[in-house]
């Protein structure tokens, strides 16, 4: 089995791009807006608030429904593979038969 977990996933997602991949199968405007402002919302340390420009709010509930939609081509590719798999958020587990399959996987 190989163990991959996508360090500082959640910190590296372009807003950009995952907004485009949301505008494929949501047509509801106001929906795509409050989920932009959800990832543009900001972080409060010592009283002053930083924007986000890239990154998803970790621990929310919506994180890990954005993550599997941005990491969906990841799936795709697996799949193709004809690797078998189980994935939540950035955590994912790939099964293979052997060491050597899972080095191959590793690269």
């Amino acid at each position: 089995m190989v163990d991959m977990d996508l360090e500082k996933f959640f910190n590296r997602v372009q807003h950009d791009k995952l907004m485009s991949l949301l505008a494929k199968s949501i047509s509801d405007k106001p929906i795509l807006k409050l989920i932009r402002r959800y990832l543009q919302a900001g972080i409060m340390e010592n009283g002053t608030v930083t924007v986000n420009k890239e990154g998803t709010p970790q621990g929310g509930p919506l994180s890990p429904l954005l993550s599997i939609i941005m990491l969906n081509e990841l799936d795709k590719e697996l799949t193709k593979r004809e690797l078998r798999f189980v994935r939540y958020a950035n955590d994912s587990n790939i099964y293979v038969k052997s060491q050597k399959a899972s080095e191959r996987v590793k690269s």
